[in-house]
Order: C-alpha cells, then sequence, then structure tokens
C-alpha cells in the first residue's frame, strides 16, 4: 500500500489539526475523522521520511484496544452497525474517489467529539527512559523520592504510578508536572479520577499483554470528558508503539536496557548519532525497515493476528 505522510482532501471536509502523526478533519458538529499517517516523531521532531504502513497499525491496535476495554471505559469510536463502515458517514466525494479512499483506507477512525482533558496522562509501570535518568541523578522519579530500597534500570514498580505532562501545542515540548499541578490544571477531584482509571485501564492491559509475551513498561492515555453526563471517555490512540514502551518479555533482564517493540529503536539511533531533536533528519533504509518490523511483532504479538494490512 502507499506510503502515506500527508492527506490532502481538497476541502471536502475542514481539516482541524494536522499533529505529529494524525490529521483530523471534521465531519459535522460531533464527529471527527481521525487519519493516522506514516509520519514518525522522536524527541517532538518530525523524520523526514516515513515508516510504511505504520498509520494502518497504529489505527488497528488502537481498535483492539478499545474493544478490550470498553467495559472498562467509555471511548470516542462511533459505533459502526449492521455492516457499516465509515464510508457509510463520509461524503460521496470521499467514497468514490480513489485518491482520496487510498488515504484514508485502514487507518481511519469515525470519533466523537468531546472536551479534552488538557493532560498526557503517563503511568509508568517500570523505570526506565526519563525516569530512569531521573532517579539515577536524584534518587526520584516524576519529583517524588522513592522507597530507601534501590531500584535498577527496567525494574518493575510496586504499584504503577502516574507521572502527567503537559499537552504541547505543535512544535512545542511536553512539559513533566507534578500531581499537585495536575489538580490546579484541571481540579483535585476529575484528577484523581483521571489517576484511578488510567492505572486501573494500564493495569488490565499490563497483565493482558504479558501472557502475550510483551511488558507494557509504561504507556500514555488521553481522555475526554462528555460535559452532558461528567464521565471521562477514552480518547485519541491507546496502547500502540507510539504511545508506548514494549519489552519482550522473554528476554526481560532487570538492571539493563530491555529489548523493545515501539519508537525506543528510533530513539537510541538518534542519540548514537547525535541527531536528537534536530530538525530534517533522515532516517536510513534499515532504520525504516526494522521500526516497521518491530511495530508489526508487537501487533501480532498483541492481537493474535497476522499483519495484513488491507
Amino acid at each position: 500500500m502507499a506510503i502515506v505522510t500527508k492527506t490532502e482532501l481538497d476541502g471536502i471536509l475542514p481539516l482541524i489539526a494536522r499533529g505529529k502523526v494524525r490529521d483530523i478533519y471534521e465531519v459535522n458538529d460531533t464527529t471527527l475523522l481521525f487519519v493516522a499517517t506514516d509520519r514518525i516523531s522522536a524527541y517532538d521532531v518530525i523524520m523526514n521520511n516515513a515508516i510504511p504502513d505504520k498509520g494502518i497499525l497504529l489505527t488497528k491496535l488502537s481498535e483492539f484496544w478499545f474493544h478490550y476495554l470498553d467495559k472498562d471505559i467509555r471511548n470516542h469510536l462511533v459505533s459502526l452497525e449492521n455492516g457499516q463502515t465509515i464510508w457509510d458517514h463520509l461524503p460521496k466525494e470521499l467514497c468514490e474517489n480513489s485518491k482520496y479512499r487510498e488515504q484514508l483506507e485502514n487507518r481511519s477512525l469515525l470519533v466523537r467529539k468531546f472536551k479534552l482533558i488538557p493532560l498526557e496522562v503517563i503511568v509508568r509501570g517500570y523505570i526506565t527512559g526519563s525516569a530512569w535518568k531521573e532517579y539515577k541523578t536524584q534518587g526520584t522519579v516524576h519529583g517524588v523520592k522513592q522507597d530507601d530500597t534501590e531500584m535498577k534500570e527496567s525494574q518493575q514498580f510496586p504499584t504503577p504510578i502516574f507521572t502527567p505532562s503537559t499537552k504541547a501545542e505543535q512544535g512545542e515540548h511536553d512539559e513533566n508536572i507534578s500531581i499537585e499541578q495536575a489538580e490546579q490544571l484541571i481540579g483535585k477531584e476529575l484528577c484523581g479520577r483521571v489517576n484511578d482509571i488510567a492505572i486501573k485501564l494500564y493495569t488490565k492491559c499490563r497483565d493482558y499483554a504479558l501472557t502475550h509475551g510483551i511488558i507494557i513498561a509504561d504507556t500514555k492515555f488521553e481522555f475526554g470528558i462528555d460535559e452532558t453526563t461528567d464521565e471521562i471517555v477514552l480518547v485519541d490512540e491507546v496502547l500502540t508503539p507510539d504511545s508506548s514502551r514494549f519489552w519482550n518479555g522473554a528476554n526481560y533482564t532487570v538492571g539493563t536496557t530491555q529489548d523493545s517493540y515501539d519508537k525506543q529503536f528510533l530513539r537510541d539511533w538518534l542519540t548514537t548519532n547525535k541527531l536528537n531533536g534536530v530538525d530534517g533528519v533522515t532516517m536510513p533504509q534499515d532504520i525504516v525497515t526494522s521500526t516497521r518490523a518491530k511495530y508489526i511483532e508487537a501487533f501480532e504479538a498483541l492481537t493474535g493476528d497476522h499483519w495484513n494490512p488491507k
């Protein structure tokens, strides 16, 4: 299938936002079209080239998790019944023109609009990445002193921890904030609800993934709120290699870095070549190929399905 780095719908639907990965269009007053492109970013910078099929992988994996969690939390997917597809809800000009179908097929979600809760809701089950760097130098994780027992790299926390950050605009950097700052931003009661829900969802998915040979070291959730019912809603993407750290459970060893099925492979290459945070980076073909393969491995292990982009 064709690589999609940017969608162009020629004004048939209004473009609301173009993020690091997703192009978002307004379908009507209550509905949006989320299109996951093949763009990839690391250290808040979008690479020049893309990962083939990445947007389809992200979409299919998010759909899997939305359905897996639908008894635990409401999500923003529009319910498609009686054999309907998203094409039944989109303008004919898009449906009947192969130019548009090729851009949207298998990488699009029809979702309800909700008021976004302005937090990146990060749940950490294992100490790694920026949390490990902070702990090594300060003995804290997200500013919180850990137990006296010395932790090792990649060690599991006694219980998962909620480490919020701000939601940055395109081109800006997310900033870690304390629980107290998060409470000031969205209110203490809502922050407590978000904390509880996020850890519950992470724990359920972590336990499922372990039975499929994958460790979910950490992940980022995003939530909206239904202003008519005050219900918290799971939105955006869920437990993908873009938003999570996935490790190979069979090779897991405390005290070292882990084999991963996520963007860490790209991050490591950028860091090794002193390119982290640099604009205009073109990934070499071996990095593209290996990153795609890791995303597919994660998809197949977690869903139990053989990868087929069609």
